[in-house]
């Protein structure tokens, strides 16, 4: 989805805070996280294990709720939205991309990438003519008819690639993408999301422990001790 880069940052969020119960104790994740990530922004979100990569962007995506804190993601204030009205929200507006691929083993790559236009308005031959273009786009056209065990882990990540962007989303959202793959692998699957984001103008937010993948995007974030910090390693603020 091609967006005015003037226009307000997809991504808006105020003094965010979140944490967890364990037993009797509450464990603070996020503490007071300032953020604005622009359209059409590859921006990688790097920091040790445990520092709330993962928390964030599920609280970004709408798929957990933080405890304080404004957050708004395509001009939409997500922390108002009842779970229903939620998960609409994010069938029309987030794709997703998971380590592990998150496919249906029992759904073709053709099926696969179709599903999330199952609940969209769109027609039998719409939805099919979409999920042909993506599956062509992301060079799988010939294992269309493939279910994911034929699949090798490469082609199984550009399959949930596909499927991410079927649906023209605002904003992409991929947590440890190549984390799963070997070297080559993992360098094909980067080299296609920065060539979608630049052809699609889509926003990418990626979670990764890897320095060399965090080098695709074109801006880079550091949590560290609850404090968002830039590629320079000061404060992030709007």
């Amino acid at each position: 989805m091609i967006m005015d880069t003037a226009a307000q940052p997809v991504v808006e969020i105020r003094h965010l805070s979140k944490g967890y119960r364990r037993g009797g104790q509450f464990v603070p994740v996020l503490a007071d996280i300032t953020l604005d990530v622009a359209a059409g922004e590859f921006t990688a979100l790097m920091g040790p294990s445990g520092s709330g990569k993962s928390t964030l962007l599920n609280l970004i995506a709408g798929i957990d709720k933080p405890d304080a804190g404004e957050l708004r993601v395509a001009g939409a204030d997500i922390t108002a939205l009842a779970e229903a009205e939620l998960a609409d929200w994010r069938a029309s507006h987030i794709g997703f991309i998971f380590q592990f691929y998150n496919l249906m083993p029992v759904l073709t790559a053709f099926e696969n990438v179709e599903l999330p236009l199952i609940l969209t308005g769109l027609s039998r031959a719409e939805r099919r003519e979409r999920a042909a273009l993506v599956l062509e786009m992301v060079n799988l056209s010939d294992r269309a008819e493939h279910y994911p065990s034929e699949l090798s882990g490469g082609q199984q990540q550009r399959v949930a690639i596909a499927r991410a962007i079927v649906a023209d989303p605002v904003l992409i959202v991929a947590d440890e993408p190549t984390g799963d793959l070997d070297r080559a692998s993992a360098a094909d699957i980067l080299g296609l999301m920065a060539e979608l984001n630049e052809r699609l103008g889509t926003t990418v937010l990626m979670v990764t422990h890897d320095a060399q993948a965090a080098k695709t995007a074109r801006r880079l974030i550091h949590l560290e001790k609850g404090e968002l910090m830039d590629g320079e390693g000061a404060v992030c603020t709007p």
